[in-house]
């Protein structure tokens, strides 16, 4: 599709860096809210292993008071006023945000950067907080779902930062030490690796007015001179042949198969759009292929989905299946038998239309509110520095072929090299 066919983007953030490195990108919308988020270029990806947990148990601590607000201040005026808040982790960014009404957001949005950048970590809230990200450590632990895919980002991505789990090893937040964290976050906490998404209905001009005041009231200088590259992750090539990992698990009742496969990640954005599509195809919805198959037609498993999981630069291809231990080859040739179908027969042009249109629209859908768009702004500004990715997604799958599509599968999906995670309920 060639620039001048091109439909007009359904958004227009404004995008503006400061001087102290800061992004801002702002949008108004009519609609009588504001989503204020905060995303950093850091996460557990960043961690030596020797501090693995730490971004994530951070999360927790900037919460915890700040020299200017007391322990609790921050999150009784947000309820006072009616407003939300909340914050996440991952291995490649960490959030915090809120939705409070228009005339609120003034007044809100320091109270927000505060909490991010001057958070104290003093050494008792530090120690009683341990304790709970302890407990979240131990309830991950007990959740089966989590136990299988943490075996499945360690066969996918070995020896790399995206095998360790968010939430740290209870050893080692066991013994962290608050003066760690304190390093941490002085050493990535700097306004580079910050972007601020905030949409809703006020002017652009106030937006990033408010934002850029209150942030430059808020920022205290620690190490400017400091480097905020990320630590190179050494990707690892695709199968070269089938791995297998075979677990057995107490708590299931049924058996589960993944099979995986590497895929690129988001700083290759235009090789990830195929295979979203293709997921879909196989594996998301009633009308998907795996699922018509082999649930509604065999009935050789309970569930099965595909999808395709894309980090800032590692991205994995999987299809999952819930089914009776017996039917585990069946199952495992039925998928590779579609797979091979996806590379040599073209998908046909009335199904590939209807699933474009699904798949823009589901994404245009989902966009639809400010939170909604200041996550989606965030997502990607925060991992790749690019906002095109969420301004063309629509336009970009629209214009896929059948040839993109067959061209994708015969590149990242091999049937004869690939993951594969089994875990078996215990024998009675």
């Amino acid at each position: 599709m060639t620039p001048s066919l091109l439909p007009p983007r359904l958004n227009l953030p404004h995008v503006e860096v400061l001087p102290n490195g800061l992004t801002i990108i702002a949008e108004q919308m009519p609609v009588e809210a504001i989503s204020f988020q905060l995303w950093l270029r850091v996460g557990s990806r960043w961690e030596g292993d020797e501090i693995n947990g730490t971004a994530h148990f951070l999360e927790h601590m900037v919460f915890k008071g700040t020299p200017r607000l007391a322990m609790g201040e921050f999150e009784r005026a947000i309820e006072s006023r009616g407003a939300g808040t909340n914050a996440a982790t991952s291995q490649d960014y960490t959030q915090f945000y809120f939705t409070s009404a228009p005339q609120d957001f003034e007044h809100l949005a320091p109270l927000q950067l505060d909490v991010v950048l001057n958070p104290t970590i003093a050494d008792g809230p530090f120690e009683r907080e341990r304790l709970v990200v302890l407990e979240e450590i131990r309830r991950s632990q007990d959740d089966p779902q989590r136990r299988i895919f943490q075996q499945v980002v360690q066969l996918a991505f070995p020896g790399t930062p995206y095998a360790r789990p968010v939430l740290g090893r209870r050893e080692i937040i066991e013994n962290l030490q608050a003066q760690q964290m304190r390093d941490f976050h002085a050493h990535w906490y700097q306004p580079p690796a910050m972007t601020v998404t905030v949409v809703g209905n006020q002017s652009v001009g106030n937006l990033v007015e408010t934002v850029a005041r209150s942030f430059a009231d808020c920022y205290r200088v620690k190490s400017p001179s400091q480097t905020l590259m990320p630590p190179l992750v050494n990707i690892p090539p695709p199968f070269t042949k089938v791995e297998t990992t075979t677990v057995v698990d107490d708590s299931l009742q049924q058996a589960r198969l993944i099979l995986l496969w590497r895929s690129p990640g988001l700083d290759q954005f235009e090789k990830t759009l195929p295979l979203g599509v293709l997921a879909v195809i196989l594996g998301r919805g009633r009308v998907s292929r795996l699922f018509r198959e082999l649930r509604e037609e065999k009935g050789l498993v309970t569930a099965i989905g595909a999808s395709n999981s894309t980090q800032a630069t590692q991205g994995m291809f999987y299809i999952s299946a819930q089914l009776p231990a017996e039917n585990i080859p069946m199952v495992e040739q039925y998928i590779l038998d579609h797979i091979e179908r996806l590379q040599n027969e073209p998908i046909p042009e009335k199904d590939l239309e209807r699933i474009r249109t699904q798949v823009a629209n589901r994404f245009i859908f989902g966009n639809e509110r400010p939170g909604d768009r200041a996550n989606l702004y965030g997502y990607y500004y925060a991992q790749i520095g690019d906002l095109e990715p969420a301004l063309t997604y629509p336009v970009q799958i629209q214009a896929l072929t059948a040839a993109d599509l067959q061209k994708s599968a015969q590149t990242y999906l091999s049937p004869t090299a690939y993951g594969k995670v089994i875990a078996l309920p215990a024998e009675d």
